[in-house]
């Protein structure tokens, strides 16, 4: 497989683990506080692009939705609610993070629609 410039570039570069197992634990670790991270980070503008998407793909009335970088799961369970699929599959590096969705669409009742 072809190497980049950008793959030397690791978040602990003292680390013997690859960059995606570096990434990946470093989304594990922060996964309880994702998302008032992200919500508080970006000044509540993550909010207001998951709506502008969303509504972008409501025209289409997609039946089945892959969401790459689910992270906790915002995203998808706002597709869930709004678009109302048959199916939303949410996929994610960070296993803590995935198990954080799950727990959350299973609380939210979208535990049967959302797959992480």
């Amino acid at each position: 497989m072809q190497e980049y410039q950008h793959d030397q570039i690791v978040p602990f570069k003292n680390s013997s683990l690859t960059k995606k197992q570096q990434v990946a634990d470093m989304f594990d670790h922060i996964a309880c506080r994702y998302d008032f991270l992200n919500h508080f980070l970006s000044g509540g503008a993550d909010h207001f692009w998951r709506r502008k998407a969303i509504g972008e793909l409501k025209a289409l009335h997609p039946k089945s939705i892959l969401e790459g970088a689910t992270g906790t799961g915002d995203c998808a369970r706002r597709m869930a609610k709004r678009l109302r699929p048959e199916k939303i599959t949410g996929i994610d590096i960070s296993a803590a993070m995935l198990e954080l969705g799950r727990q959350k669409a299973k609380k939210l009742g979208f535990g049967t629609l959302i797959d992480f």
